[in-house]
């Protein structure tokens, strides 16, 4: 079916003033000022009153906090004192909690515009080997695109970690489970709704020898590599102490600095670091509201970018964010940069909206999604401005970062509408919520 999305109040495309057509899961044809689609169309979608954004990819997550947030034993602290609170508590989990945990934050996701979801779990309790099998399930469940990322611990708290030791794996575990996952939902080919990366977790909690194991799997299977790298000065004085090496230095010792990794945060590089990365490719997801949470500092958003990294954007794990909101933080990402760089006109509206599609995509190893355009892609977030918030606003894209967009009106995921009239399509976000509630409470 041929689909017209007509007459947008506005649109994040050059020469799309009319709207764009969706044809099964692709976009085929953009429709200029004063013109009509070329061809006869099916079905037309009256936009008028909407706003819409290529769909917007959140590129580092860990769904599982969605149970932890505003916890007592993790509020007003940094990282390392925050991992030592929180991990004897997140060691409780168990599958039931995380299948509500996971449901929550894909649908949270999915209700801010969100079109591809990318988790980073690296929790597995005995109970939950098929952590990553059932992440997965819930988001073909919703519809939504997804990367699921294959964690790992393997540095207890009897070695000197701060993760719980019935959660450290072995590498064989590890990697037999890595390739079993690749196996079974790795999709590298173009449009793909499933794809599997591997994520070791940070300096602090894997080893060396895991990282070089895990970038020769990558490079076999063709899958994109991820960890937290470059957080806060915690995690550097600790490469440096107890590996010898700054954390740039552990990453390329690894054989990670290559164009198909992308790192979480990277806050504490210095000016030289970023040009390195830059030159190898290497992306960064860059988390402004989690950074701010636990005060770990600025990525260097702008010096990455001019470098050549691709820059994305990150709600980043519930328990600091501590929200799944993909918009909301485009408009942090605006703040928090503007702060940093002590100008106004650093880092505009128009630049967080590229790191959470553009960029983001870039990420993640895809040139199918985060744009819109013909060929590719049918994922596409449509935002109203009919709310108190945006009442005077005379830039309508403007207004969705500055007036604080938070909630979509409608989502389209590879053609299909997930979200619609605010509302993902047959979930009972009230049952979900008093679960997912009483769930939580086990972690009390």
């Amino acid at each position: 079916m041929r689909l017209w999305i007509k007459d947008p109040l506005a649109i994040l495309a050059e020469g799309a003033e009319r709207g764009v057509v969706v044809e099964g899961a692709r976009l085929v044809e953009v429709v200029a000022r004063g013109a009509a689609p070329t061809k006869p169309v099916d079905a037309v979608f009256d936009a008028s009153r909407h706003v819409v954004l290529p769909g917007l990819i959140n590129t580092h997550h860990h769904f599982f906090q969605t149970l932890a947030r505003a916890h007592p034993e993790g509020i007003d602290k940094e990282l390392f004192p925050w991992l030592a609170s929180l991990y004897p508590i997140w060691g409780r989990l168990d599958r039931d909690m995380f299948r509500l945990g996971v449901r929550l934050a894909l649908a949270e996701l999915l209700m801010s515009g969100c079109t591809t979801a990318m988790d980073h779990h690296y929790l597995f309790p005995p109970d939950i080997g098929d952590a990553i099998d059932i992440e997965v399930e819930e988001a073909a469940a919703l519809g939504i695109r997804a990367v699921m990322s294959r964690g790992s611990l393997t540095i207890g708290v009897k070695d000197g970690g701060v993760s719980p030791d019935h959660c450290v794996q072995d590498e064989d575990t590890i990697l037999a489970d890595s390739e079993r996952l690749l196996a079974r939902y790795h999709d590298p080919s173009e449009g793909a709704m499933t794809q599997i990366a591997l994520a070791p977790c940070a300096p602090f909690s894997v080893s060396l020898s895991l990282m070089q194991r895990t970038a020769e799997l990558a490079e076999h299977h063709d899958c994109r590599l991820h960890t937290h790298l470059g957080e806060t000065v915690d995690e550097e004085a600790y490469c440096i102490e107890r590996l010898g090496l700054r954390p740039v230095e552990w990453l390329e010792e690894a054989g990670w600095l290559q164009p198909r990794t992308w790192l979480a945060h990277g806050i504490h590089f210095t000016t030289e670091e970023c040009r390195r990365l830059g030159r190898h490719g290497v992306g960064v997801c860059h988390c402004p509201t989690s950074n701010a949470t636990l005060a770990s500092g600025f990525c260097k958003t702008r010096e990455l970018e001019a470098a050549g990294s691709p820059v994305g954007l990150g709600v980043d794990g519930s328990a600091s964010n501590d929200s799944s909101n993909l918009m909301q933080e485009v408009r942090h990402a605006v703040l928090v940069n503007r702060l940093h760089y002590g100008s106004a006109s650093a880092v505009t509206h128009r630049d967080a909206l590229r790191w959470a599609t553009e960029g983001s995509a870039r990420c993640l190893g895809r040139s199918d999604i985060g744009r819109i355009a013909p060929g590719l892609q049918a994922d596409l977030a449509l935002f109203t401005l009919d709310e108190l918030r945006f009442s005077g606003a005379h830039d309508p894209i403007a207004a969705l970062v500055l007036c604080g967009a938070h909630r979509a009106d409608r989502v389209m995921v590879a053609g299909q509408w997930r979200i619609v009239d605010g509302l993902p399509p047959g979930l009972d976000l009230a049952a979900l919520a008093a679960a997912h509630s009483a769930a939580a409470r086990k972690f009390a």
